[in-house]
């Protein structure tokens, strides 16, 4: 069997030819004419001389053609990589050198920086811009589905954001990275999907697929893998180009959208905010799911109240480890510390010496998974061994984000390893103060970093955008937080800015946040 991305697809397209698949603006398609745009795609992409085992980039907002791009380079058994579409010359220069890759599809808008890049990197011998070219290479070939048999071997690459320095390219195969993120798991209960047709025979015996509405960039892993999950299962995929929450409530109306998929505060607080502004109706809606950036307690609970018959999730993983937690949010849930989830039957602690953490409540370690793993970072191997341990004869990925057993049996999420503030011999994870800040009723985004400190080496220090219009006092934040939280890891120092230092995806950005202390290190206030 094939548990290629390609090959799920093409199942799907079998089994439900004329249902629509994909929907971005004013445009939709169904499975038949998504799957020959592609075919065309690959055939002017083989026509070029790409071939397996190449690198494609794509760069692009989320549009039908970056997903065509994505389909057509896996239908080769070539690479797809993603480049985020606000990098400036140099750090697209970074990913095209970095990623080897051989060709380039890109929005028309970024011709110039292409241009920039591409007179330095010559390697790339197929660039492909977006708009009249695009089209009239797919009005030259042919439609038919003609490729040869793939595998779940296949290679598939993801970039890091670059949260904690330079992005890297993540190796997967394709059956892994499937079976870890893209739907060949059933995350609540941990059973395995069968075969590579199972979810196309289960999409072709129902009358209608769900409608999915992945809204972070294409570069995140969670944007990728809902969209596939959503075609690999006969769903369809809506893509919003550019995220602007009342276009989001307008889409959700329109298209009666089911799943919406969020990174975090960064995205669902403007979500909601926008709803309760525009009263919009939005019955079809009944799972909302934040990954891979915190999600807030105290959002959580606005949510619930607001639609009190939403499914609501909230997911942990990374790049390199794919999913590795889930939980359920509701109105009894304590997620006051920090994101508390149940782990997945592959996850476990580790000790900084590579041992099981038993787990007791209290006990912290760095969570790690088992099972379908990542094979390493791209080009990067001495990175790559410090991020796997082998266990009892087994291989775990522990890419460096620590949490906490509690008496339930789930585990609190503390946050990233590098990013842990260490103040007098205490250990401080960003994350659980960003949650005590953000339960405040006058902030709207926070980042919690670590600053030099003559007595205690280092000091929390937080980077906080109040509500727009509101006087936040700093000695009530203060207290506020000395409510919630031990009084060490409450902030000594804070800058408030206009807008927080945040990736395009949504993740958080400490090295900006650092670098903007560093330099407005006058501007900084105490609490007291």
């Amino acid at each position: 069997m094939a548990f290629n991305v390609a090959d799920l697809f093409e199942h799907a397209v079998d089994a439900v030819p004329e249902r629509i698949a994909l929907i971005c603006a004013d445009r939709q398609f169904t499975y038949r004419e998504l799957d020959e745009r592609a075919n065309r795609l690959a055939h002017h992409l083989a026509a070029r001389g790409i071939g397996a085992g190449d690198h494609v980039g794509v760069y692009s907002r989320n549009s039908a053609e970056a997903l065509e791009t994505m389909l057509a380079t896996y239908k080769l058994r070539a690479v797809s990589v993603c480049v985020n579409y606000r990098y400036v010359a140099d750090e697209v220069r970074y990913i095209v050198e970095n990623a080897d890759l051989k060709a380039l599809v890109h929005e028309a808008q970024y011709g110039a920086i292409v241009a920039e890049v591409l007179a330095a990197v010559p390697s790339v011998t197929e660039v492909l811009a977006i708009g009249p070219d695009y089209d009239a290479a797919l009005a030259a070939q042919s439609p038919d589905r003609d490729f040869g048999p793939r595998s779940g071997e296949d290679l598939y690459i993801l970039y890091t954001g670059g949260t904690t320095g330079m992005p890297k390219g993540v190796m997967w195969r394709h059956e892994d990275v499937w079976r870890t993120l893209g739907g060949g798991i059933n995350h609540v209960t941990g059973e395995y999907v069968s075969d590579e047709w199972e979810l196309a025979a289960s999409a072709k015996s129902a009358p209608t697929g769900m409608v999915m509405a992945p809204l972070s960039p294409l570069i995140h892993g969670a944007a990728q893998w809902a969209a596939f999950i959503a075609l690999n299962s006969g769903g369809t995929v809506v893509f919003v180009p550019q995220f602007d929450a009342h276009e989001v409530w307008r889409v959700v109306e329109r298209h009666r959208v089911n799943v919406l998929t969020v990174v975090g505060d960064a995205m669902a607080k403007p979500l909601l905010e926008a709803y309760h502004e525009g009263h919009y109706e939005v019955s079809s809606l009944w799972a909302f799911s934040s990954h891979a950036a915190l999600f807030s307690h105290s959002l959580k609970q606005q949510y619930l109240d607001t639609f009190p018959n939403l499914f609501i999730t909230d997911v942990i993983g990374s790049s390199e480890s794919g999913s590795t937690g889930l939980s359920v949010v509701t109105k009894d849930s304590d997620h006051t510390q920090g994101p508390r989830v149940k782990f997945s039957a592959q996850a476990v602690l580790l000790d900084d010496d590579g041992n099981l953490v038993e787990p007791r409540p209290g006990a912290v370690g760095r969570m790690a998974r088992t099972g379908h793993v990542p094979l390493g970072y791209y080009k990067d191997p001495e990175k790559t061994r410090s991020i796997f341990a082998e266990v009892n004869g087994k291989r775990y990925v522990a890419p460096g984000d620590y949490a906490r057993y509690e008496a339930d049996g789930t585990v609190t999420l503390l946050g990233r390893g590098s990013e842990c503030i260490n103040t007098g011999g205490e250990k401080v994870f960003p994350e659980e103060v960003e949650t005590a800040l953000k339960s405040h009723p006058e902030v709207f985004d926070a980042l919690v970093i670590g600053i030099p400190h003559d007595r205690f080496g280092q000091a929390v220090a937080a980077v906080v955008q109040p509500r727009p219009g509101a006087s936040l006092a700093l000695g009530e934040l203060d207290a506020h937080l000395r409510s919630r939280i031990a009084g060490y890891k409450a902030p000594r120092g804070y800058w408030l800015v206009d807008e927080v230092m945040r990736q395009p995806s949504g993740k958080a950005n400490y090295p900006a946040a650092k670098r903007y202390a560093a330099e407005h290190a006058e501007g900084m206030r105490s609490p007291h």
